[in-house]
């Protein structure tokens, strides 16, 4: 009797810990770069180099999202542990007045 009550117990626990350990998401947080190409909106993740289209911005965000949340799925991803940023620069140049041949 005393047996069975430990083995329950010993499932049980195992039980727990097994569904902690798979309910335990990491949140990551990830830039996007959105444009528009034609009719649709394309989004890219640079950072894993991940890709989706929509039809607005919001929904190529979230099929970006569903598209990375699907990649990272996989036991054997490693995602990139530096930072990046994303900024701008300005760029001036002066026209030619003669073309410029190759």
């Amino acid at each position: 009797m005393l047996g069975t009550f430990y083995y329950f117990l010993v499932t049980l626990i195992n039980q727990f810990c097994s569904s902690i350990l798979f309910n335990m998401e990491q949140a990551q947080k990830f830039s996007a770069i959105v444009h528009k190409e034609n009719d649709w909106y394309a989004s890219w993740c640079p950072y894993i180099d991940i890709a989706s289209q929509g039809k607005t911005v919001e929904e190529a965000i979230a099929n970006l999202k569903e598209a990375v949340e699907l990649y990272l799925e996989d036991e054997d991803v490693s995602v990139p542990q530096t930072t990046s940023f994303l900024t701008t620069f300005e760029v001036s140049h002066a026209k030619t007045s003669h073309p410029v041949s190759a």
